[in-house]
């Protein structure tokens, strides 16, 4: 599939993909099917082992496009609506490769749930991520900011609109790190090399299992870590780390 919106670069195992629908990055159903695909086809690639997300200009994401609203005189049209954009969020979710936010700006409403929905996230010190839609007469968002958020202020976001900006988000520990904007690609970059130097199979099912634990009581969570270390155990990449641990050199792993 051909994208327009979602533009993927790769280099060195690392996929940089840059949300550039000007001017604002706002969301539409081409920007969430795109988003869908370009997720999707990262988790098949062999030649990339950890992405990092940011937004081209000054804007991360500004949310749901509101001129693109759906026609609800159509029938199915609003369901389908909420489902490409759902399901835009959940690929970045469950892209089986490491996502790094770098939020360069505004991710605001349904861009908040893109920054939400990555792995790790690193802000500018310009960007913001709040919940504009309660002043627009609509809801959304909550849900994923409370994967970010302490109760109160996750609260008072969705109630005000207030947007935290970026080094009050660091003080609180909701992202990595604020970093001037000019800054911000490096930094996230530094995070996706230390990343993509490890085991690709090792990540891989760390991944899935931060995601498959998250909901789950301690003694589940930890048995099926349990497991998922039992099966990394049975692959090359696990004798490979500890004989080049033993052996003090960097570890020499696959692709696969």
């Amino acid at each position: 599939m051909e994208t327009k919106l979602i533009k993927v670069v790769v280099a060195d195992h690392i996929a940089v993909v840059t949300m550039d629908h000007p001017p604002v990055n706002a969301q539409d159903a081409q920007f969430n099917i795109e988003m869908a695909w370009v997720f999707d086809s990262l988790s098949d690639r062999k030649d990339v082992r950890v992405v990092v997300l940011t937004g081209a200009g000054k804007v991360f994401s500004a949310g749901a496009d509101l001129k693109s609203r759906p026609d609800k005189s159509k029938a199915g049209e609003r369901w389908q609506h909420n489902r490409r954009a759902r399901e835009s969020y959940h690929a970045v979710m469950e892209c089986t490769k490491p996502v790094i936010a770098a939020i360069n700006g505004a991710a605001l409403g349904a861009g908040l749930a893109v920054a939400a929905s990555c792995d790790i996230l690193i802000a500018a010190n310009e960007a913001v991520l709040g919940l504009p839609e309660i002043d627009v007469g609509l809801l959304g968002g909550g849900k994923h900011t409370q994967r970010l958020f302490p109760h109160s202020l996750r609260r008072r976001m969705m109630l005000t609109g207030y947007r935290v900006p970026g080094p009050e988000l660091y003080r609180l520990g909701i992202v990595e790190a604020s970093v001037p904007r000019a800054e911000l690609l490096d930094r996230a970059l530094d995070v996706a090399r230390q990343i993509a130097s490890k085991s690709p199979a090792a990540i891989r099912l760390a991944k899935r299992t931060l995601n498959t634990i998250e909901d789950m009581t301690l003694r589940d969570g930890y048995r099926y870590e349990q497991n998922m270390t039992t099966e990394l155990g049975d692959h090359p990449d696990s004798a490979e780390a500890q004989t080049a641990f033993r052996e003090k050199r960097p570890a020499r792993f696959g692709d696969v």
